[in-house]
């Protein structure tokens, strides 16, 4: 298993260069990871062990055992709550009478390692699409400025060459920023929309599951019924058909074992809550960037707190000239650069862009003149 799972370790490896929110990185990094990881066990536990095993007699049990799995198994709902060693054997386990409409069929124990699996890839594709269109804009302006320690004529001349780009590509940020935000809000979709998926894949039954599952201990002894049991049947009933001598349809009733449920009820008992989890951060997020972006007020105090050793005024001189794009980028290089390379950085900013409104108060005023 962990030779298995070790292939994995590359999506927690240190980034060096931040483009994005940590948030962010839990949706595309840690979720997929974690999807990864459960789509790889189960599959194992799939395919290594034995998925089902079928009670059935007058049929070889290998027989019936792939029948069953590549067909479909059913439970008989009421009979969940009936007393387990009196009244039937195993919960949902009973006579069905021949009646279709009272059987639950579960036919997605086959998907789910797939369904996994392509889960993982809809909670990465933000993030690639977010790498494709960053295009390492970030990388190429930190210039290994991030590390403190270089040579001081290295790190004066790359100093001059951030602060010339800066100046020089005022007001073309905006696009920049938007996608970055525009990919975090995706995220965001891709959760509430599997979510969703999840519950129609398990029949309307997953998005109550984790509360059903944190209810029933406070449930009376006698009105309990397992929600994981109820959502992944251990054991569940499958129906045979064959000729028999005389050419006769004979019905074989079949009880069978599912061992891989055990696995998945825990795997998505815990997706439940980080999925929920994972929700109320994004739209936690969301709400934080609509602040930043309608309320220009609080990107100086902002932009202050994630580097102390900036200047207040200074903070406040760069949130008020710079549009919306050009601040982000600067926030973006608070998380980058070294905190004292930054701190200069942003104070050589601040003092051309008040040189520069200078000069343009200046010209406004000789052309009022003339």
């Amino acid at each position: 298993m962990f030779k298995l799972l070790g292939g994995l370790k590359q999506y927690f490896k240190w980034q060096d260069i931040q483009t994005d929110n940590i948030v962010f990185r839990l949706h595309n990094t840690f979720t997929t990871a974690l999807l990864l990881a459960c789509s790889l066990i189960i599959t194992a536990t799939q395919y290594v062990g034995n998925p089902i095993s079928c009670i059935v007699g007058g049929v070889p049990a290998h027989v019936v055992n792939t029948f069953c799995w590549i067909s479909s198994t059913f439970t008989m709902p009421d009979a969940f709550r009936r007393q387990v060693g009196r009244e039937v054997a195993h919960p949902g386990i009973s006579n069905d009478f021949d009646d279709e409409d009272a059987k639950k069929y579960y036919t997605y124990y086959q998907w789910v390692c797939f369904v996994l699996f392509f889960q993982a890839i809809a909670c990465y594709t933000p993030k690639f699409i977010w790498d494709a269109v960053e295009g390492g804009l970030m990388r190429m302006i930190v210039m290994g400025l991030n590390r403190g320690a270089c040579k001081e004529q290295e790190k004066c001349a790359k100093k001059q060459i951030l602060l010339d780009y800066l100046l020089t590509h005022l007001k073309r940020h905006k696009i920049y920023a938007v996608r970055y935000w525009v990919c975090e809000a995706l995220c965001f979709v891709n959760i509430i929309v599997q979510l969703w998926l999840m519950n129609r894949f398990f029949n309307g039954e997953f998005i109550s599951y984790g509360w059903d599952v944190l209810n029933y201990s406070d449930q009376p002894q006698e009105q309990r019924a397992d929600p994981m049991v109820f959502v992944f049947p251990r054991v569940t009933k499958c129906n045979f058909y064959k000729y028999g001598a005389s050419g006769s349809i004979q019905k074989h009733d079949a009880m069978c074992i599912l061992p891989l449920n055990i696995v998945n009820e825990k795997t998505y008992i815990f997706i439940w809550f980080w999925f929920i989890i994972l929700a109320c951060f994004l739209a936690g997020l969301i709400i934080y960037r609509a602040i930043i972006i309608f309320v220009p007020s609080v990107r100086s105090q902002l932009l202050n707190a994630r580097n102390r050793m900036v200047p207040r005024n200074v903070a406040k001189t760069i949130s008020s000239s710079l549009d919306l794009g050009d601040w982000w980028i600067i926030y973006m290089l608070a998380r980058n650069l070294d905190p004292i390379i930054f701190k200069d950085v942003a104070t050589e900013l601040a003092k051309r862009i008040e040189l520069n409104d200078a000069d343009d108060n200046d010209q406004n005023e000789k052309k009022r003149m003339q």
